[in-house]
Formats: structure tokens, C-alpha cells, sequence
């Protein structure tokens, strides 16, 4: 018996392993900024962020990545299969499920690689049950709204399918106080509008739209000009406009790190100062967001190293 059960925790730990190697390289391909940043983090709290990402993505993905007339049937069913499994990591129960389906979320809880990880750092720390939901019901708004009225529709959106992102990691991160989390709101307001602007051709090529309307309206611009993708100043004007926002957004997410654990202070500042710098490029691009995508190489994330270093020894 105990060199049975020996043998079940060598394999449990070696699932385990490979769950968060798993998450490692979906971070590492598809979110290069945050990758480059984790590894200023300790490695355990690294492979919890990439649990959290990978979670992220792969759910974000399953819209993203699902033909068009299958939206709201195949990948909304995929995203409800995915709640029922965190339900079922939070309490350990698949209550008010058939039999059949009850099964499936717990082999699914049991062999998928992302949700392997994501119970794993549940067990090291508390991530409210509300926020990966929240995530999900921000995703399932790509399904049903392509056009968003004003900011403050904006807003909601990018709270949950960012805000809520940074939340997550905060309670990774660690805090000293609880006045850390309204600037990690703040960040992944700010990250968000930045995507957004930095996406706005690859957006249009989905006939999405995330420029508030009343916006591009009183910069005098029409749907059709975005969705045509025509140039002129009044759009250049309008990211303009989104881009001081965002900037605005960092200035307050900044004011949080300094409440983060001694540890994990230099990934947040770096992601905060390479992210924003994505808005520099879109100036610099001269506001082309339809042809000319901003980046950063390496060599530019890793400039961003001292700076980065000298504020958190300031603060």
C-alpha cells in the first residue's frame, strides 16, 4: 500500500509538472511582454501566473477561434462545460448535473492541463471563485456586442476581461494593503486600451468595433470609415485621445506596485512600462493601426530593465 500510494503522488506530482509547463509555453508564445517580466518573479509564483494566463487564453480563444456560425453554439456550450469545472475545483461537487455530464467535468478538471495548474495554484492561494467567472462572462459579451455606445460600456468590458486578470495575480503578487487592488484594476483598464488600440485593424477583420461610438462620432468619424479602414487625422486624433486615457490609467497603476510584495514589484513595473510603451509606438507608427502593428523587441523590453529597477528602489 505505501509504495502504491507512493507511486500515485509521483504520478499526481509529475501531472502536476507537466500542467505548468503546459501553461509555460501558451505564456510564452502568445504573451511575450508578461512572459519576459515572470522571470524576475520566484518560480513558484511564475508558474501560478502562468495557470492564470493560460486559463485566460485558452477561454478567450475558445470565442476567438470558433467559426462564426458556431459562436453561440458550440463555443458557448464549450465556455458553460469550462464554469462547470470551476465550479466543481472551487467546492469539489458537480451538483444539479446529469450523471454523464458529471463525469465529464471531473475527467475533464482531472486531465486538462490548464485546469490541472489552475487547481494546483488555487491550493496556494486564494483566488475569489468570482473573478474567473466574471472573465468568462466578459468573453461571452464578444458574442452578443461588437459595438460599444460610450466609455463607460467600454468600461465594463474591459473590467472584466482584463481588470479581473490583474486581481487574479494580485493575490499571487501579494499586497501589503488592500489599496493595491483598485490600481490593479486600473492596470488592466489600461492594457486593455491599449490592445485596443494597438488591435483596432485586426478587430475590424472580425466586424468588431471597440472605439466607443459617441467617440468616434464626435471625432467625426463614422463606422464605415473604420471599418474601411481609411486614415485621416480625425481618426489619428481619436487614438490619440485613447491613447492619454490609457496613459492616464498607468499613471494610477503605478501608484500600486509600491504595495506589492518586495518580490514581485519589478514584473508588474516592467509590465506596466513596456506595455504603455506600445502606445509610443503607435505614435511613432504615426497612428497606422491598420497596416503597421506596435511592438516591442526584445532588445526594447530589455532597456525597459533599469528604469523599471530604479523606480521600485525609490519606492
Amino acid at each position: 500500500m505505501g509504495l502504491l500510494r507512493e507511486d500515485t503522488l509521483a504520478s499526481q506530482s509529475d501531472m502536476v509538472f507537466h500542467a505548468y509547463e503546459h501553461v509555460k509555453s501558451i505564456t510564452r508564445l502568445y504573451a511575450k511582454t508578461f512572459y519576459f517580466a515572470s522571470h524576475f518573479l520566484p518560480k513558484e509564483k511564475r508558474n501560478a501566473c502562468f495557470a492564470v494566463y493560460g486559463f485566460c487564453r485558452f477561454v478567450d480563444d475558445i470565442i476567438d477561434e470558433s467559426p462564426q456560425e458556431d459562436i453561440k453554439t458550440l463555443g458557448l456550450h464549450v465556455l458553460e462545460q469550462w464554469q462547470k469545472a470551476l465550479d466543481y475545483i472551487y467546492n469539489n461537487t458537480t451538483t444539479e448535473l446529469s450523471d454523464s455530464n458529471s463525469l465529464f467535468i471531473s475527467e475533464l478538471v482531472k486531465n486538462n492541463p490548464i485546469l490541472i495548474a489552475w487547481a494546483d495554484t488555487l491550493r496556494k492561494y486564494h483566488i475569489p471563485q468570482e473573478l474567473p467567472t466574471e472573465l468568462i462572462s466578459g468573453i461571452i459579451m464578444d458574442t452578443n456586442i461588437n459595438r460599444f455606445d460610450t466609455f463607460e460600456h467600454l468600461y465594463k468590458y474591459c473590467y472584466k476581461v482584463a481588470s479581473v486578470v490583474g486581481l487574479m495575480t494580485s493575490e499571487i503578487f501579494g499586497y501589503s494593503d488592500k489599496v493595491a487592488l483598485p490600481h490593479a484594476i486600473d492596470l488592466g483598464i489600461a492594457m486593455q486600451l491599449t490592445n485596443i488600440c494597438r488591435d483596432v485593424g485586426e478587430d475590424v477583420d472580425k466586424n468588431r468595433i471597440y472605439l466607443p461610438s459617441d467617440e468616434c462620432i464626435s471625432f467625426g468619424l463614422s463606422p464605415e470609415d473604420i471599418l474601411n479602414k481609411r486614415r485621416s487625422k480625425a481618426l489619428s486624433d481619436l487614438i490619440e485621445f485613447q491613447i492619454e486615457r490609457a496613459l492616464r490609467y498607468y499613471v494610477s497603476a503605478d501608484k500600486g506596485i509600491p504595495y506589492l510584495s518586495k518580490d514581485s514589484r519589478l514584473t508588474v513595473q516592467l509590465m506596466s512600462t513596456n506595455y504603455r510603451r506600445i502606445l509610443y509606438k503607435i505614435r511613432k507608427n504615426d497612428y497606422n493601426v491598420f497596416t503597421k502593428r506596435a511592438s516591442l523587441s526584445v532588445s526594447e523590453k530589455v532597456l525597459a530593465v533599469p528604469r523599471a529597477l530604479i523606480r521600485n528602489f525609490v519606492a
